[in-house]
């Protein structure tokens, strides 16, 4: 199987800050790698970098076969970027948006009509087609950001949180569409805050965290790594969250997870139904109210929290190096 996506030690440094320390990725032909890591992680500098918006400072890669530093032009002809934020013309139409984006790649002005009009059907735009994109909705601009994406049907795709701001009928939509092009042999690198879009989607997922690979593997490998099956207590009160998080310690150890808005604690049993019920028991004899309790496979999530130690978005959006203003990056490759 050819690899679409090839780096070797990659890195990238803004100032003192070091965003990639030596990151290796092999992406085969036909498949979609999902991206993770919290925010800060290197994720969008790797994407830059790879569809030849920065320069890496040290380290090669290679995108369709074509070295990315001999060649930027010829990679460029071969993928597509939807980045963070939507880089669509407000002063044009939807339909404006996509027939100049295929102009662009030289497809000709017949075809370019014919790619747009049918992007526009399939991310549900046609009524909006005709009306400046500066009266669409945030998610209605997403959609023609992601349409323009595949205006060329390229070869790679680099999808940077592809369904931020859409809503779950938009979102399934994406997916299909994601789905549809794999299977034609299109190969995407995808980063998300969703941890069931990544398993929904990667068929391989790579963690990262201060730039580098921390773990790899499908889905079903990774939560394997974090052990078996969790306990999950709601508790009544908020009062209640410190003593169930004793007991749970006293009773499971240290990997107990808190989630203080939802009063849910999550910990690892090795036991079954019969650890469940011994950490009720000693719930009750505490005085805590349990509102819900369940025993339960890991989760992505579990194993974003088990390997960074918190969930995946948890602080606000900053950039690679640390920047709040540089967050959200809108260039576009086409």
């Amino acid at each position: 199987m050819t690899d679409m996506i090839r780096t070797s030690g990659l890195v990238k440094r803004y100032g003192k800050v070091t965003a990639l320390d030596g990151l290796d990725l092999v992406v085969p032909k036909g498949t979609v790698l999902g991206l993770l890591g919290p925010n800060g992680a290197g994720k969008t500098t790797a994407i830059r970098i790879l569809t030849t918006l920065l320069i890496p400072d040290a380290g090669s890669a290679e995108v369709a076969g074509i070295d990315l530093l001999k060649h930027p032009d010829m990679v460029r002809e071969r993928i597509g970027l939807s980045g963070q934020n939507a880089a669509v013309d407000e002063h044009l139409t939807g339909y404006e948006n996509l027939e100049m984006v295929g102009q662009l790649y030289h497809l000709g002005r017949q075809k370019s009509a014919a790619r747009a009009r049918e992007l526009l059907e399939r991310f549900d735009l046609n009524e909006a087609s005709d009306r400046v994109v500066k009266t669409y909705s945030g998610g209605m601009r997403r959609r023609l950001d992601l349409a323009a994406a595949l205006v060329a049907s390229p070869e790679v795709l680099f999808l940077d949180e592809p369904t931020t701001g859409l809503d779950p009928r938009s979102r399934l939509t994406m997916w299909e569409t994601i789905r549809e092009l794999v299977r034609g042999g299109s190969t995407f690198l995808l980063t998300t805050q969703y941890m069931e879009e990544a398993e929904h989607l990667a068929d391989d997922i790579v963690v990262i965290d201060h730039g580098r690979m921390i773990a790899q593997g499908t889905a079903d490998e990774l939560k394997t790594t974090i052990g078996g099956e969790r306990v999950e207590v709601v508790v009544e009160s908020t009062s209640d969250v410190a003593q169930a998080q004793k007991v749970m310690v006293d009773m499971c150890g240290d990997g107990v997870q808190v989630d203080e808005e939802s009063r849910r604690l999550t910990a690892p049993v090795s036991g079954g139904v019969d650890s469940l019920g011994a950490v009720l028991r000693q719930l009750k004899k505490s005085g805590v109210g349990v509102l819900d309790v369940g025993l339960r496979r890991p989760t992505l999530d579990d194993v974003f929290l088990t390997l960074t130690g918190h969930a995946a978005e948890e602080d606000p959006p900053k950039s690679d190096d640390g920047d709040p203003k540089a967050a959200r990056p809108k260039e576009r490759v086409r």
